[in-house]
C-alpha cells in the first residue's frame, strides 16, 4: 500500500483519527487485492460515527480522492448489496 495523506479535522481526537484512517486503508486494500465487506462495514461503521452528515462524508471523500486517486464512493456502494463474506475490489 502506498502511503496517502488522509483528510483530518484538527477537531476530532485520536481515536476518531484512527477510525477513519482506518477506513481509509480498507478502501485503499479494496482497491490494491480486495477487502472482505465485514471487515469494510465495520471500519465504514466507525467512519460513519466520526463523519456523520453526507454532506461532510462527500466533502473528505473527495479530499481522500484528490491525494490518492482512489475511490470511497465506489468501495461504500460495492457494500450495500455485499454478504459479509463477499471481498469487494474495485
Amino acid at each position: 500500500m502506498e502511503e496517502y495523506s488522509y483528510p483530518i479535522d484538527v477537531e476530532w481526537t485520536t481515536d476518531e483519527i484512527i477510525d477513519v484512517v482506518a477506513f481509509f486503508e480498507a478502501v485503499e486494500k479494496a482497491h490494491d487485492e480486495g477487502v472482505t465487506a465485514a471487515e469494510l462495514d465495520e471500519k465504514y461503521r466507525k467512519f460513519k460515527s466520526v463523519v456523520p452528515g453526507k454532506a461532510e462524508e462527500k466533502t473528505v471523500f473527495k479530499e481522500f480522492k484528490s491525494n490518492s486517486g482512489l475511490e470511497s464512493y465506489a468501495a461504500v456502494k460495492l457494500l450495500k448489496d455485499a454478504d459479509e463474506d463477499d471481498v469487494i475490489r474495485i
